[in-house]
């Protein structure tokens, strides 16, 4: 399913330490970011350049998931790395880099970029 990143999130996370090191970023493809750019800007309904909880749940709650505050809080914790509460594009990339290290499938991710991208 689009999802199947998402609900493992909260397990990894168990088990995972913030990597202080350099961004996962630094190993996507220019494609691959062009790619997260425009999905990026799908959760970031008013524009600012940052996603908050709120942007985050109804994005998920629109895919049929059914996140908790506590839990949402948890998934933007995790990347946001200047600790101001909500995500913004280069912490954006570092969990889609992430997520992809994790899962090692690009096709999950371009399955749940299919289900926001109405042009197709």
């Amino acid at each position: 399913s689009p999802l199947s990143l998402l609900p493992n999130f909260q397990e990894k996370r168990k088990t995972q330490r913030r990597n202080q090191g350099g961004s996962m970023a630094d190993q996507l493809t220019d494609d691959q970011i062009s790619e997260f750019k425009e999905a990026f800007s799908l959760f970031d309904k008013d524009g600012d350049g940052c996603i908050t909880t709120k942007e985050l749940g109804t994005v998920m709650r629109s895919l049929g998931q059914n996140p908790t505050e506590a839990e949402l809080q948890d998934m933007i914790n995790e990347v946001d790395a200047d600790g101001n509460g909500t995500i913004d594009f280069p912490e954006f990339l570092n969990l889609m880099a992430r997520k992809m290290k994790d899962t090692d499938s690009e096709e999950e991710l371009k399955e749940a970029f299919r289900v926001f991208d109405k042009d197709q």
